[in-house]
């Protein structure tokens, strides 16, 4: 029986609010817009960069406008995307336990891809199996096809040579938003977790259909082997 754990990327396992809230002001104060609180962009973020850049602007913002801003965004930050970005207390290790009990590790977010990939080269080296971030190609979450593709490609590598496949009842999704918990949702794998660490908060995971949510990382790692070894 082969396990996969799929995580969001921002508020899941890298608090990269600050440096996105950053980025997001740099740009609005380029283009002579009203800045935004941290907590403004908290509520931001989750639907992809286009869409945060959308809620940033001022309604009625032309679309020509938010193009140019997004293009400026998205270069800005891919260069920008490290400086206050950390790992939340507790993630590499569970990450590491995880992996030394056979499980694979992926990653599907809604940030552009080349930044998902540097910041998890960085913080997380040789810990994933796949990492998935957003491009032309790819329909941003809670599109359920990043978690399909992500299990195509653990076929196609790790279990290239082996029969068995990966069963969607065998598929975790972690993140700390409604666009998470709608993703696990809409790609019908079998464990959908919230962590109350990250952008939003229990009530509101609960609310928004999580099985359960974690505390801690700790209490993470426990939820997932307690539901792998048979337990509910």
């Amino acid at each position: 029986m082969k396990n996969l754990v799929i995580f969001d990327l921002d508020g899941t396992i890298l608090n990269t609010l600050e440096d996105l809230a950053d980025s997001c002001n740099y740009i609005l104060q380029k283009f002579g817009m009203p800045l935004r609180t941290t907590e403004e962009v908290r509520f931001f973020v989750g639907n992809g960069i286009p869409k945060l850049i959308e809620r940033a602007f001022p309604a009625g913002t032309s679309s020509e406008v938010l193009d140019l801003a997004l293009k400026e965004y998205v270069e800005y930050y891919e260069k920008n995307s490290c400086v206050k970005t950390c790992a939340y207390d507790g993630i590499l290790n569970l990450l590491k336990k995880l992996k030394s009990n056979g499980i694979f590790l992926a990653v599907n977010s809604n940030k552009v891809n080349e930044a998902a990939q540097i910041l998890c080269n960085q913080f997380f080296p040789d810990i994933f199996d796949f990492v998935l971030g957003s491009s032309k190609d790819l329909p941003t979450k809670p599109n359920p096809e990043g978690v399909f593709r992500i299990i195509r490609n653990m076929e196609e590598t790790a279990l290239k040579n082996n029969p068995e496949k990966i069963n969607l009842n065998n598929v975790f999704f972690v993140g700390d938003s409604d666009v998470d918990i709608q993703t696990g949702r809409n790609a019908g794998v079998g464990t959908v977790i919230g962590v109350d660490w990250g952008f939003r908060g229990t009530d509101f995971l609960l609310k928004h259909g999580a099985n359960v949510v974690a505390k801690n990382p700790e209490e993470l790692f426990e939820i997932i082997m307690k539901k792998i070894n048979g337990g509910k």
